[in-house]
């Protein structure tokens, strides 16, 4: 079995941050998705998996408080961390597998677009939804960014969970509507399209509590 840790400290050292194939340097529908979402600064924002994506970047620049950045390679964490400078120290980084260290913060929003569709495993995916669950506020919001159904079928060395907004849904249970869904073709820094779904959803046990403001 593949260790989860030790290959994407490998995958993260092997080239620059910009050369991987999952690589924008504005992330503009997960941005758009988390607009939709909330307008308050103090909302509460999860990042899993997100590496040395540049959505931390972006949500600082846009005056989010309370911005929480969780990878399992530390190498990762510690380029992003160079990247922001003097701005990291406004960051929660969380060094953890999702699926195996829960995580003790709850979350407005849980924005992911690197982990899900490399859960191949139903177990994994079943661990990682009881995080979800765990973490995320009723009334907030999870955003996903997955491999759409005619995405590719590997990414870096694995192989990955193809999805549609139905799959999706099913995947998190109940409790969970979608709000939202846009497709993206992701060009990567070597020219090659690759399909992406989103989905925005949201926690649907009882009414959104008041400090998430929506549109």
């Amino acid at each position: 079995m593949t260790d989860r840790r030790e290959h994407w400290e490998q995958v993260y050292s092997s080239k620059a941050p910009d050369k991987h194939s999952w690589f924008q340097l504005r992330p503009e529908a997960s941005l758009a998705l988390i607009g939709t979402a909330c307008s308050s600064p103090a909302t509460r924002i999860i990042d899993i998996g997100g590496g040395t994506s540049h959505l931390v970047d972006e949500l600082l620049a846009q005056g989010y408080q309370n911005v929480s950045v969780l990878d399992l390679a530390p190498s990762a964490l510690e380029a992003t961390k160079r990247r922001l400078a003097a701005q990291a120290d406004r960051v929660h980084w969380i060094e953890a597998d999702i699926t195996s260290a829960p995580i003790q913060e709850t979350f407005d929003i849980w924005h992911d677009r690197a982990v899900f569709h490399f859960l191949t495993e139903a177990s994994d995916r079943a661990a990682y939804v009881h995080a979800l669950k765990k973490s995320l506020e009723v009334g907030g919001y999870a955003i996903f960014a997955t491999f759409a159904d005619d995405g590719p079928v590997r990414c870096s060395g694995l192989p990955v969970v193809r999805y549609n907004p139905s799959s999706l849904l099913a995947e998190l249970g109940e409790g969970f509507d979608l709000v939202d869904t846009r497709r993206e073709l992701h060009n990567t820094p070597t020219g090659h399209g690759q399909s992406f779904v989103y989905c925005l959803f949201r926690r649907s046990d009882s009414p959104a509590p008041p400090h998430l403001q929506t549109h």
